[in-house]
């Protein structure tokens, strides 16, 4: 049953996230709710899914019991506000944002962890 109404994929257990993680290279990971501080991001993430094959985005709600491998991660002791957006690369956690994040400042973390292009030697 989904709890989040967006075009992206809902994670509901902690399986299905370990499964997405292990199976994708990078992997963009929004635990939230539908309210004006998650809203935006979702949107950010439905925009960067067609740009961005490379890069598994899914989506998980804050209030399901199985959110607490993103609640209680140790990248997100001391957030405030939602949502927690956890970045995983290869497997383990590469970076951990709270609250509402604008599409730059979602870009600049897909770049700097999840670029696909290293930078060339002239």
């Amino acid at each position: 049953m989904k709890m989040l109404h967006t075009n992206l994929q809902e994670v509901e257990t902690v399986a299905e996230l370990e499964k997405m993680i292990a199976e994708n290279e990078n992997v963009m990971v929004c635990c939230g709710r539908m309210g004006p501080m998650c809203i935006p991001v979702y949107d950010i993430m439905e925009e960067l899914e067609e740009d961005r094959p490379d890069i598994k985005f899914a989506v998980m709600s804050f209030d399901s019991p199985e959110a607490y491998i993103i609640r209680n991660a140790p990248e997100c002791r001391g957030f405030m506000g939602l949502p927690f957006t956890m970045y995983y690369k290869n497997g383990k956690v590469a970076r951990a944002t709270s609250s509402i994040q604008s599409m730059d400042q979602v870009t600049t973390v897909l770049e700097e962890h999840f670029s696909t292009s290293n930078v060339e030697k002239a």
